[in-house]
């Protein structure tokens, strides 16, 4: 699943590929599920001859500002992603939108599981669902005080409130556990129950652990090898961290989780 540092990658790609160049043609396949609210065909029309301003995102949700609204925005889902290549090269397996500056530079955003969105909306940042997200840890992550004062009162899981798109935009399933380990935290305890020493050591960890993952432009073989992303995927009696400490796993808030005993407290 494409987390923060994914789509911020996909953002990247969209500028390189778009930003200050016009439109000219729009290709887009009849697909009513991953069109949320606009049809194909009037998506197509609606971006023809538009100049692209600006590649925004926040959260999960990447959108191209353009000389006039509306703007079209994307959710990448499960499988989605931004591949650039030239007019006239073969169409990617499973495409949705194709869109082709007047320069020949095309850019294509496949989704083999549909579970993808593409959206056109008149100010995105006020509209659901960007509207609805909270913080974004690479844009305007809150001070340690904010954080203590938003989870004073949260009895839910530490691991479910970050994965809470409304209260953390864009943290996913494995920064949300590589943030508890690297911070000691176990993902079941009360949000309300850190301490302050624990806030801010959470907080430090989520944006050394984001900033990170876009510096290296998401490319997870780049990774610290002694992050728990290389070492979660293994059974339960076969996964251990570098050090030899056993990594556990449960589901919490739908999601597997895994996590070290031994370590997080």
């Amino acid at each position: 699943m494409p987390e923060l540092p994914e789509v911020e990658r996909g953002r990247r790609i969209a500028h390189r590929a778009l930003v200050g160049k016009r439109i000219k043609t729009v290709a887009t396949a009849n697909d009513r599920i991953v069109y949320a609210g606009v049809a194909p065909q009037r998506f197509a029309r609606t971006l023809r001859r538009r100049t692209v301003v600006a590649a925004l995102r926040r959260g999960k949700q990447l959108w191209l500002q353009l000389d006039q609204p509306p703007h079209p925005l994307f959710h990448f889902g499960m499988t989605g992603s931004f591949i650039v290549d030239r007019a006239g090269d073969p169409r990617p397996r499973f495409w949705k939108v194709i869109l082709t500056a007047d320069d020949g530079t095309r850019l294509t955003m496949p989704n083999a599981r549909r579970l993808g969105r593409i959206r056109l909306l008149d100010d995105p940042p006020s509209q659901p669902p960007i509207s609805n997200l909270g913080f974004d840890p690479l844009l305007d992550l809150p001070t340690t005080r904010q954080l203590i004062d938003s989870l004073a009162n949260r009895r839910t899981p530490i691991k479910a409130l970050l994965l809470d798109q409304s209260f953390a935009a864009g943290v996913g399933n494995w920064i949300a556990d590589e943030v508890l380990y690297q911070s000691r935290i176990a993902p079941t305890r009360p949000a309300a129950d850190l301490t302050p020493a624990e806030v801010a050591a959470l907080r430090a960890k989520l944006r050394r652990i984001i900033h990170k993952a876009v510096d290296v432009d998401a490319d997870n073989t780049r990774f610290p090898r002694t992050w728990l992303f290389h070492h979660r995927w293994g059974k339960n009696a076969d996964a251990h961290t570098p050090a030899g400490h056993p990594i556990a796993h449960l589901t919490l808030a739908g999601r597997t989780t895994a996590w070290v005993p031994t370590v997080q407290r």
